[in-house]
């Protein structure tokens, strides 16, 4: 019985979105000179390496005001296509964010009570009014959805800066009491029916930056979670909730788990680290880490891109990333917003005078005048390079619109395919401009992914168990073999 492979592509270029096209067919592979060897993609089932989790993006707070805009009709497409398994990307496993965040319309926290130790004004009635119900509407298309949720900053009169901006430290005499605060958002989120599997300790916990955020050095953290954290989530019977440090870029993520898992107290209460991408691939990192720590999860919690300039450019990025990320043992990979709108928002950050002043005065120093009233702001923005936010998926409230970058497609290429419990098994490829990863779902079926991003068509032989299928994949498009 001849076996086939479905073959799915995404050729921007050519209108191909996560098409099906003719599947191949294998035959044996007679293993001479009839002009294959040099075209091979191997794909090795005896090898296996790490179980996957999932793929993602975010429920900012930004993504629940623009879903919550849409009409009922866009509300199910915007489901539908991230959540549905079949016709969207099988979205399984998302972040939340713990208090307001730079894509949040506001600065908030869920109590803003001063000195309020024991936490007697604690209420996420501002998650009810937008991010609740969003991801209520998710989980009734993704019933196994896996949550993890980060904080940005805790409330500001627990930081030493007093606000939530502008990084700071977490309050020595704080550590208990934003411990608590912690575990009882993980409650607070269970009594709405929405479970939530782990947290990191603070997102992006080396940075300080214009919204909210908050620095922890590594022995901070480390003590924060083995002195406060963990015990306060074991009293309040949430001890089975993963703890993931550093949640910030692969460049350091060696030295924070040498810092962070220094001791077997330490070792014991982390499950594992975050990593987000935006200083560098350093996947090699992510391979001296796991070498050290085999037993912990790896998660690439976030990464994001400005607008696209190129078709293809967002979703090469991205599929680089998960590739390179995958490929060195990283077991969930999580997009940011899931929905912003046609100006990359809402985000509260974004302060246009700030943004104007330095406009004005990029412009001065090239000699050029500008009028404010006269000038578009956000076309501005993209003409001095100022970051733009993108989403998979844009909606455009303005023309009750919905539009889908490439990073959507090139997503699907791994979230529909690689299933929760597959494992990555072995892969080799003739040459670097084909960017490669396999992986053998737990039905015993085989996915393996391989991107083109170079400027001519490439060759390839697929190759497993002596059969071969030969085919040829388009320059910038990207591929998923399913067999």
């Amino acid at each position: 019985m001849e076996r086939r492979v479905k073959v799915y592509l995404t050729d921007i270029r050519n209108g191909r979105r996560l098409s099906e096209e003719t599947p191949l067919v294998f035959k044996a592979d007679k293993s001479g000179n009839d002009g294959n060897e040099g075209h091979v993609l191997n794909v090795y089932d005896q090898v296996k390496y790490q179980e996957i989790l999932g793929f993602g993006g975010a429920f900012t707070q930004a993504a629940a005001v623009n879903y919550k805009k849409l009409d009922e009709a866009q509300r199910e497409e915007v489901l539908t296509a991230y959540f549905d398994r079949e016709k969207g990307l099988g979205y399984s496993f998302c972040r939340l964010t713990i208090n307001s965040c730079d894509f949040s319309t506001e600065m908030y926290s869920y109590d803003d009570t001063p000195e309020d130790f024991e936490l007697k004004d604690f209420s996420i009635a501002r998650d009810r009014e937008d991010v609740i119900p969003m991801v209520h509407a998710a989980r009734e298309k993704a019933s196994e959805l896996l949550l993890f949720a980060s904080p940005w900053s805790p409330p500001a009169w627990m930081k030493t800066n007093g606000k939530m901006d502008k990084g700071g430290f977490l309050r020595a005499d704080c550590r208990q009491v934003w411990a608590d605060y912690t575990a009882r958002y993980l409650q607070a989120y269970e009594k709405e029916g929405i479970p939530i599997w782990g947290v990191t300790v603070q997102n992006e916990a080396k940075a300080e930056q214009g919204w909210e955020s908050c620095h922890y050095e590594a022995g901070e953290e480390r003590d924060f979670v083995t002195g406060f954290l963990k015990p306060a989530y074991e009293k309040a019977g949430l001890g089975d909730r993963k703890i993931f440090f550093w949640d910030h870029n692969k460049e350091r993520a060696v030295d924070r788990g040498l810092e962070t898992l220094c001791n077997e107290r330490s070792r014991a209460a982390f499950d594992g680290m975050a990593v987000h991408w935006y200083s560098g691939d350093h996947f090699g990192a992510l391979d001296v880490f796991h070498r050290l720590y085999p037993e912990k999860l790896l998660i690439a919690s976030e990464q994001c891109k400005g607008r696209e300039k190129l078709p293809w450019e967002s979703g090469e990025a991205y599929a680089h990333d998960i590739i390179g990320d995958l490929n060195n043992w990283v077991s969930a990979w999580v997009d940011w917003n899931m929905l912003l709108d046609e100006n990359g928002g809402p985000d509260h950050w974004l302060d246009e005078q700030l943004q104007w002043e330095s406009i004005t005065r990029k412009r001065l120093e090239r000699g050029l005048e500008i009028d404010w009233k006269k000038e578009d702001f956000r076309k501005l923005m993209e003409e001095e390079g100022i970051w733009f936010g993108e989403s998979p998926l844009l909606c455009d409230h303005g023309e009750k619109s919905l539009h889908y970058a490439s990073s959507y497609y090139y997503i699907g290429h791994f979230s529909r395919f690689i299933k929760r419990g597959a494992k990555r098994i072995g892969s080799s490829v003739y040459t670097s401009d084909l960017e490669v990863c396999a992986f053998q779902n737990p039905d015993g079926s085989i996915a393996a992914v391989a991107m083109n991003a170079s400027e001519e068509v490439k060759k390839v032989v697929l190759r497993f168990h002596e059969e071969i299928a030969q085919t040829f994949i388009p320059a910038h498009s990207i591929v998923t073999f399913v067999f």
